[in-house]
């Protein structure tokens, strides 16, 4: 682990920078347009899975997160918890993973972690679903200290725990990591209660109409804004 520290004109001193996978990573219709057949094939399931996961995000932590979502998933599937996790599993886990390799990441975001990680900046991604379900996460996972999915330690963003948990996993006080995301409540506000600097990653058609965010440290659309916002400004 790297123990240096940038100071960011904007930021005030940096020593990690945090990027939200889905969303953030890719662009979110480029998963959305290839799963239109896979969802329309599970469309009950998945409306029930959405309500599931706001349940799922109203309490802090759960010692044991799969078997909570088993619980929750059964009782609105009317099925045993078992049978829930296997439908998961085939629908949501294993079942997305095929379309992740037929995109490419964001343009500029695999530039900018080099750009960061050379000048000694810790690099980690953080996903509401396993990371691994992205294999390598379009070649950034080989430049990321930590890798971390929020089931994995019992928790949904927006909740605290997520994020204190990723500070310790970083050794970095949460004053000093910078938190990337596009989902405003959970990848802004939730962070920002722990203490940590926040990028917001917005969609072009809000970066046109010049949409901000009162929370985040910084709004942006595409990823040489947010290089710029960064390096130009350096001291």
């Amino acid at each position: 682990m790297y123990n240096k520290v940038v100071y960011f004109k904007n930021l005030g001193e940096i020593k990690a920078v945090t990027f939200d996978i889905d969303g953030t990573l890719y662009r979110e219709h480029k998963l959305n347009f290839r799963i239109i057949p896979h969802f329309l094939r599970h469309i009950v399931f998945f409306s029930k899975y959405g309500i599931a996961r706001k349940e799922l995000r109203k309490v802090d932590f759960y010692p044991d997160f799969e078997k909570a979502q088993a619980e929750i998933m059964s009782k609105k599937l009317k099925c045993s918890p078992e049978k829930a996790i296997e439908k998961l599993n085939h629908i949501v886990y294993t079942g997305l993973k095929k379309y992740f390799p037929r995109f490419n990441a964001c343009k500029g975001v695999k530039e900018l972690i080099q750009k960061l990680k050379q000048n000694g900046i810790k690099i980690a991604v953080l996903s509401d679903f396993p990371p691994e379900q992205k294999g390598d996460i379009w070649g950034i996972k080989d430049y990321c200290d930590v890798v971390l999915g929020s089931e994995e330690i019992g928790a949904l963003k927006p909740s605290p725990y997520v994020f204190t948990t990723l500070a310790k996993k970083l050794n970095t006080p949460a004053e000093e990591i910078l938190y990337v995301g596009n989902h405003h409540e959970y990848d802004v506000i939730g962070p920002k209660k722990a203490g940590m600097k926040a990028a917001w990653f917005i969609s072009p058609l809000k970066g046109w109409f010049n949409k901000k965010s009162k929370n985040a440290d910084f709004t942006f659309y595409h990823y040489n804004q947010l290089e710029k916002y960064l390096f130009d400004n350096n001291l």
